[in-house]
């Protein structure tokens, strides 16, 4: 590879960095041709995109990005793929899911939303993160429990604001 072909790579990379907030690195080493192409495979299923690096070369494009990665480029040793994601724990999922099958892919690392998590150890944390629709989804179901509650209690109170008083009363209880 020309020095200028390596160079393009770590542009290329650094923009995928900059572009993704929700960034894994595994180690895929090992996996027969099947296996590799059913990883694939459910990755494109999942949305999510799968590259094997060159570590040196991503660790210069961490370098050159914004981010601060902390501590990820500390993984980067033997053979390491990047899963770029929307959303955060749509790869933990798949790597759970597919392991159930293969002892690989092992998590090596994320950066998941500006935080920095190291080692496959990690894994079951990142799978209950929670996305931000889902956040936002349970929000707003915090927020209409209480009005239901009180359009419930007027139906159940009779129309009355003592039936209503009281039943909520009751509710409260």
């Amino acid at each position: 590879m020309t020095r200028e072909e390596k160079s393009q790579v770590i542009e290329d990379l650094t923009v995928e960095l900059a572009n993704n907030a929700n960034i894994y690195l595994a180690d895929i080493s090992g996996l027969n041709a099947v296996t590799t192409s059913n990883l694939r495979r459910a990755c494109f299923k999942a949305d999510v995109k799968l590259a094997v690096v060159k570590n040196t070369l991503l660790e210069k494009a961490m370098e050159a990005s914004e981010r601060d990665f902390g501590d990820l480029p500390s993984v980067l040793k033997g053979n390491t793929s990047v899963m770029y994601s929307e959303t955060g724990n749509v790869p933990a999922k798949l790597i759970k899911t597919f392991r159930k099958k293969s002892d690989k892919p092992l998590l090596k690392g994320a950066f998941i939303e500006e935080s920095v998590y190291i080692g496959d150890d990690q894994l079951d944390m990142l799978v209950d993160i929670k996305s931000k629709e889902e956040l936002i989804g349970e929000i707003v179901g915090l927020l209409q429990s209480p009005a239901k509650n009180v359009i419930s209690a007027l139906k159940s109170g009779g129309g009355t604001i003592a039936g209503l008083i009281k039943t909520l009363s009751e509710r409260s209880e």
